[in-house]
This record gives structure tokens, sequence and C-alpha cells, in this order.
């Protein structure tokens, strides 16, 4: 009777674990097999055989070929010699991350494993800026890696600027302003997909609705896709119109939840508009500024849609992100090639956003108010 009393109150006790668990075992099923499994693929290659298919061991080839092979110009791009205003920037970039790497290991609060990860996080960041230094000069041409980390900082920065400067907005007592939440909110709802085909239809200089318009300015006769800044101008638009709702929503309901009481204060003290904003209610939003933008900074690694039906990568591969890499490998039956790439991105993207998890979000949630 005892042991089956124990065994009810385990039971309950242990429920919810109990209940979450399957969940939880199904999700890391799905998710790390896939993983496995690329992994397995970034060391072989695949190629049709009678009956079915056969995978051969090749070891780095996948990755040796990417990097100092046959595919370097589609990952890392054609490079120009350096400035010596590039290696300025390189010195002082360099110089910045030495010296904040010192000021950790004399703080003595930073672990081993600490150290480590910032040393990683350093070379990682310094070859992405020594990389876009060499492929941005005259007669260069920029890869796919650098295309996306164009894609995530322009476009990362500039979605939080506008969802920034429409939540201040909406947060005010101005006429029709649920009006403007709403149509705000409308292209989250839309797909990628349906996304690109819009702007694909409206970057149309030929039959687009905005035809006339542009032949109003002498626009009419520029080809926008034979540009490749222009090309990936009219992607990160497209991007921005999509993804800037998203950050306009969680940062409205950040500053609608700031301290009334202190704006209120600083109000009848005199201050304006801008002093509110940085005394006040930056403070008051940074935590959850910060955790949105990491979000959409691992969700921005991934984009694809746009590119692929804008451009279809072009013109050459001007704008295909490493994903759409990756999907074009694939496509061709190049598995391993494909899960290198994949790899590449995983390796970029863990160690973009963990840096700035370190670094912006976790200072950020350390300066909350309690």
């Amino acid at each position: 009777m005892r042991q089956h009393q124990s065994f009810a109150e385990w039971i309950d006790r242990a429920a919810g674990q109990i209940m979450i668990w399957p969940a939880v075992l199904i999700l890391l099923a799905f998710s790390i097999f896939p993983l496995l499994v690329s992994a397995y693929l970034t060391v072989t290659r695949f190629r049709l055989a009678p009956g079915g298919f056969e995978l051969r061991y090749v070891g780095w080839l996948n990755f040796k070929k990417l990097l100092f092979g046959s595919q370097q110009y589609h990952l890392l791009g054609t490079f120009s010699a350096l400035t010596a205003t590039d290696w300025l920037i390189f010195a002082l970039a360099a110089g910045t991350a030495a010296w904040l790497f010192v000021g950790a290991v004399r703080s003595g609060t930073v672990g081993t494993v600490g150290l480590i990860g910032r040393l990683i996080a350093a070379a990682v960041l310094l070859a992405l800026l020594l990389l876009a230094l060499a492929v941005t000069g005259d007669g260069a041409f920029p890869g796919t890696l650098v295309v996306t980390v164009f894609y995530v900082l322009a476009g990362v920065s500039v979605q939080f600027l506008l969802g920034l400067g429409l939540a201040l907005l909406c947060a005010q007592r101005i006429l029709g302003r649920s009006v403007f939440r709403v149509v705000f909110f409308i292209p989250l709802t839309v797909t990628p997909v349906g996304i690109a085909y819009l702007f694909r239809m409206l970057a149309d200089v030929g039959k687009g609705p905005l035809t006339p318009l542009l032949a109003a300015f002498g626009l009419g006769e520029v080809s926008w896709a034979a540009d490749p800044w222009s090309a990936r101008l009219v992607v990160l638009i497209g991007d921005t119109w999509q993804w800037t709702p998203f950050l306009f929503l969680i940062l409205l309901a950040a500053v609608e939840n700031q301290p009334r009481d202190q704006v209120e204060a600083a109000r009848l003290d005199g201050a304006g508009d801008w002093q509110v904003f940085r005394d006040v209610t930056w403070p008051a939003i940074a935590p959850v500024a910060a955790t949105v933008v990491l979000i959409r900074l691992i969700e921005a690694f991934k984009i694809i849609d746009l590119p692929n039906i804008l451009t279809n990568g072009g013109p050459g591969i001007a704008t295909e992100s490493l994903t759409l890499h990756a999907f074009i490998a694939w496509r061709t039956q190049d598995l391993g090639g494909s899960a290198a790439v994949g790899y590449t991105l995983l390796a970029v993207a863990v160690v973009c956003c963990v840096s700035f998890f370190h670094f912006v979000v976790r200072r950020a949630r350390a300066h909350e108010r309690p």
C-alpha cells in the first residue's frame, strides 16, 4: 500500500516532465538526425549507381573545394589587392579585439572556456572583415558568404530602426493609430514566396504597376536586375518590407510597457523627447530590443525565397545567399557540397549569434531594472 502511494505521489510530482519528454524526444529526433546525416554527407561524394546510389568517403575534399578549389569564387568570391585604407580598417578592428580580450583576461571574471570562445569569435569576425575588404575592391566580386553577411547586417539594422521608429510613433496618441497597427502587421501575414512574387511584379520596369511612375522619373529603362548592387538592394527592400512588422510588434509592446511614472516625472522636470527616449524609454526596452534582434539575426541567415524568386541568384551569383547556394548544389545532386555549404553557414551563424548574445543581449539584461 505504501509503495503504491509513493509511486502515485512520484507520478504526481513528475507529471509535468512525463508529459513533456515525449514531445522533447520527438523534436530532438527530427533535429539531431538530419544534423548527423548532413555531417556525414560533408565528407562524402554522392553519385547515382545501378539500383540506387552510393556515398564515397572523400574526407575534407568538399570543404577544400569551397575554400581553396574550384568553388572558391562561389563561396568567397574573387579578391583584389588590399589598399592602405583597408589595412588600416583591419588593423583598427584587430586592435580593438585585442584590447577587449586583454581586458577580459585582466578582469578575471572570464573562465578558460569564455576566453577560448572570445578567441574563436574574434578570429571568425576578423576573417569576415578581411574577406569583405578583399572582395569589395576594384575588379573583385563577393561570393555568397559576403552577400549573406550583407543581407544580415544591412537588413537587420534597417529593419530594427524602422521597427523602432514605427513603434515609437504608434505608441503616441495619434488619430488612427489602431489602423496603422493593423496595416503595419499585414506583411507578416504573407508567405515569403508571395512577397517575393509581389516584389518581382512591382520591380518589373516594363510591365509592372509602377512602370508609369518610373517612366515619369526617367527610370523606365533602368535594368536593375543586370546590376549586382541594385539587384541586392531590391532583395533587401523586399526582406525589409517582410520582417519590419515583426520587430515593430515586439518593440511596440515593450514601449507601451515602459514605466509611465518615470516618463511623466521626466516630462515634469522639463525633459525633451530625446532625453526621455535616451534616459527612460531606451533603458526600459533595451533587453527586449536586444532579444528580438537576436531572433531576427538567426532568421536572417536563412534568407532564400527572395533571392531565388526575384533574381534566381543573379546576375550571375550576385544575389545568391548561402542557403540558396546550398539549395542549388543539392538540386544538382552535389549533396556533399550542399552539406558543406550548410555547415559553413551554421558555423558563421553560430559564432555571430552567440557573440551577439554574450556581448549585447546579456549586458542589456544585466542592466534591466528589477
